[in-house]
């Protein structure tokens, strides 16, 4: 499979305020009040963090490069000082390399804090999102966003509730099996470029579509294809988590190649992460979809701990073994 060359798949991807912003305008809604200047700044730790206790005074494990939350009992504490109290703790954040701050649940700070922040190059965001559900969904915001990824040249479609991938030389039936695939009840990822996130908290993988692409595909013949016009909207999947890739070669090419019985486990490392690998045969005649429908039922057997293999071989040892327990028995009876 070739993976397009890229830098994020093995730092994940810078993520600035403006990125922030952006991805969460729909959920979070967030207002830049201070420091428009310094929004395509890179949020070093893209995680949240309250910054209750260090507004005390209290920095031991104070993690200054997150994005710091002033909530509530953040913004009920600061009242309690006097302007020019609040200011000289704002301005021990910032020694401390602290920079981006949220203001939530509806809290704006005074004029005279803004102009701070300006002076000592800080950040400043504000919400109506109550605290607990934002510090939710800026994670989750923040996590995708700087997420590991790549884009590899393939196929992807969900095939009975598994992401499967396809990949091999143009002009061996990739999209055309999708698309025999989708016909039967399966839906559409991705077509020709699948894009790919890795899900750092539970090293998993997730395929999508690029943009541009989305929903659409390339048959040879036909032309482009609108999926979800043509088969309805169940026809096509935004992202699914990635369980197999299937590897499709010419027969010719990998004649005596193939594991005939299954024994030997496969699998394909993308973006650190193993990804059990089959490879099916490409020749004139060959049924791919039905192949790749069965490859998909099997590996979901194989994930859930069933190995067709160890059951056979257990069973044709068991019956080798029978015979000759009765060989053996029958020859005592004759001695007597």
């Amino acid at each position: 499979m070739e993976e397009l060359p890229t830098s994020k798949a093995v730092k994940g991807v810078p993520v600035t305020v403006t990125d922030f912003i952006e991805a969460g305008a729909e959920r979070l809604g967030l207002r830049l009040l201070a420091g428009a200047s310094r929004a395509g700044k890179v949020i070093r730790e893209p995680v949240v963090n309250r910054c209750g206790l260090a507004l005390t005074g209290f920095f031991e494990n104070f993690a200054a490069s997150r994005v710091q939350i002033v909530g509530n009992a953040e913004a009920a504490y600061l009242r309690s000082l006097s302007e020019l109290e609040r200011e000289k703790r704002f301005r021990a954040l910032a020694r401390r390399r602290a920079w981006l701050f949220v203001f939530t649940a509806g809290r704006v700070p005074g004029d005279r804090l803004l102009r701070l922040a300006e002076e000592i190059g800080a950040v400043v965001l504000a919400t109506d999102v109550p605290t607990r559900i934002f510090g939710r969904i800026a994670t989750f915001i923040l996590e995708t966003l700087a997420a590991p990824r790549t884009s590899l040249y393939g196929t992807m479609v969900e095939v009975g509730g598994l992401g499967v991938l396809f990949e091999g030389d143009p002009g061996l039936g990739k999209s055309e099996t999708a698309l025999g695939l989708i016909k039967r009840g399966a839906s559409l990822v991705a077509d020709d470029l699948t894009c790919i996130r890795k899900d750092v908290a539970s090293n998993l993988l997730f395929g999508s579509a690029s943009e541009a692409t989305a929903g659409y595909m390339e048959i040879r013949g036909i032309g482009i294809l609108d999926v979800a016009g043509v088969f309805g909207v169940n026809a096509i999947r935004g992202e699914k988590r990635l369980g197999l890739v299937i590897t499709f070669r010419k027969l010719d090419e990998i004649r005596g190649e193939v594991d005939r019985i299954g024994q030997t486990r496969r699998t394909r490392k993308i973006l650190g992460v193993d990804v059990p690998n089959i490879i099916i045969p490409v020749s004139e005649g060959r049924d791919l979809v039905n192949l790749v429908e069965t490859a998909a039922q099997q590996q979901k057997l194989v994930a859930a701990g069933y190995d067709p293999v160890a059951v056979l071989s257990a069973r044709l040892k068991r019956r080798a073994v029978k015979p000759h327990s009765e060989k053996i028995r029958k020859g005592r009876t004759h001695g007597r």
